[in-house]
Formats: C-alpha cells, structure tokens, sequence
C-alpha cells in the first residue's frame, strides 16, 4: 500500500518540481492558502510558540509573524520538492555561503566537521555545501515511516555525494569514521524538544528554561571534533545566504555545555531578528522548568 500511494503521488511532485520558479512559487500561494485559512494547520501550537516567545509583542505583530511564518513554511515545503529535479547549477546560485574558508581550514588540518543546524530559514537546500568540498556530507535525520518515501530522501540527496544517517545509527558510525580515518562533514538539526526532559542540559531560550539535546557536544568532546554552527538567513524569495560560526575548534578543553549554550544563543538571537523564518509548528516550549 506504501508504495501504491507513492507511485500515485511522486508524478504530481515531479511535475511540480519542473515548473519555472514564478508559476512554482504561485502554486506556494495556493498552499499557503489551504494551509492556513482551510486547514489552520498546528495554528494551535504556533500561537502558543508566539505568545511564549513574545509576550512584549501586541497581537497585530504575532499576527503578522504568524501569516509570514506560514507563507515561508510553505515555500521551504516546495523547495524541498524542487530538489526532486533543480540543477546544481541553479541550486548553487540560490545558496551562497559567505565565509568557506572557515571549513576549508579545518579540511586542510585533516579535520571531520560537526555541523549544528536549527530550523532557520532552509535546511533543505543547505545541501548545496556539497558542491564546494571533495568529501562526503552526512545528515542526521530521524528514520521517516514510510519505506518509499524514506527512500525518496535518500536518493535526493545522493545526487550531490551526501548521505543521510538515523539518528540511532550516527554515533557509532562517525566513530568508525574517525577511527578508519574517513574525513567527513556530519549535519545535525539540533533545537528540536527533546522527548524526555528530565535527561538533557536546560537553557535559557525566550525567556524560558527549556531542555536541548547535548548530544553533538558529548560527540565532539569524545571524538575531538571541531563544532560549526551553519547560520542559513533569507536573502528573498528563493534565495539563502549561510555563515559558518566557529563554535569550538577545541572541544575538550571547554566547559560542558558551553558549546550548546553557544548554539541556542546563536539561534535566538537569529530568531529575533526575523522570526517568521523560524519553524513554529514544533512545541518550541514543551519542557519548560519552572
């Protein structure tokens, strides 16, 4: 049945990741609009986030954040279909990254790069770093349920010398990897709620002591492995700006949770700046202690 329904399904996302980018980004309109008047899709959890965040903020402004998050959620949803069959040309013009030296520094120092990620702006078309570097980049993702789909990610992103691994299988793998001597990068998206909060370090975020996953900075301090956050903003429609920032080139030495302290801060104040770029369907304030 799983793969029936994709066999139905995968046409229609083909066709629409062939169309030009102005008739592409109409039929985001369109989405946008089912989502947001007809669905309301988690507007729930969203306002929740808003309100939370932003408690200063009048309900005209959280109104506004809220209609723009949704109009960009939608875009980012398309984008990732258009990775179906976007160029790496076209791909590698609408993702720049400012300041490659950076990760060139550590490749030239034979050093594997763990790459810290929040749900900012696209983390989709991030895979674009790949055009720049020899050596295979890893995602870190959470295994999707259906088989045919799953796939679909894989091969997506098999285009361009990246590999996806489960979050269950990471540790053991990047640990292998640095033991054979395998130079890679390996990308985690890092701000989501853990499940149970009683086991994680918890962090001043909005306001609000929430718990975060420690678990890239447990790595990189067993494995002495340099941490990046990757800053990805929006430039416009489309278009993405990354920024690489050093958050420790010397794990070890600094205090725990100093590195993910680092990350979330980093992250907020990006957040700030422009929210509506943010991905508030998560329950962002789920754990919070009090």
């Amino acid at each position: 049945m799983q793969w029936l329904i994709f066999w139905l399904v995968y046409p229609i996302l083909w066709l629409i990741s062939k169309l030009p980018f102005w008739l592409f980004y109409k039929v985001s309109d369109c989405v946008y609009f089912l989502v947001y008047y007809i669905v309301g899709y988690r507007k729930k959890t969203v306002r929740q986030n808003l309100n939370l965040a932003f408690p200063d903020k009048s309900s005209e402004e959280k109104k506004r954040i809220e209609k723009r998050f949704y109009h960009h959620m939608c875009d980012m949803f398309l984008e990732m279909i258009k990775s179906i069959s976007i160029s790496k040309k076209e791909l590698d013009r609408r993702v720049t990254f400012t300041n490659l030296e950076v990760l060139r520094k550590l490749e030239a120092q034979n050093r594997s790069v763990l790459l810290i990620i929040g749900h900012y702006a696209t983390y989709e078309w991030l895979i674009a770093l790949q055009f720049h570097f020899d050596y295979t980049g890893y995602g870190i993702y959470k295994k999707i349920k259906s088989k045919p789909f799953d796939k679909l990610v894989h091969d997506l992103r098999s285009r361009w010398n990246a590999k996806l691994l489960t979050n269950k299988e990471a540790m053991h793998v990047i640990a292998k990897h640095k033991e054979q001597g395998i130079m890679s990068t390996y990308g985690f998206i890092a701000d989501q709620s853990p499940k149970s909060a009683s086991s994680h370090h918890f962090v001043p975020f909005f306001g609000h002591e929430v718990p975060f996953f420690t678990g890239v900075e447990r790595l990189a301090k067993k494995l002495d492995m340099p941490v990046l956050h990757l800053k990805a903003t929006k430039v416009k429609r489309g278009f993405y700006e990354a920024t690489f920032k050093l958050l420790s080139d010397q794990p070890r030495e600094v205090p725990n949770y100093e590195i993910t302290d680092a990350f979330v801060h980093e992250l907020e104040e990006q957040i700030k700046n422009a929210p509506e770029y943010y991905l508030w369907t998560h329950k962002r304030f789920k754990h919070i202690r009090y």
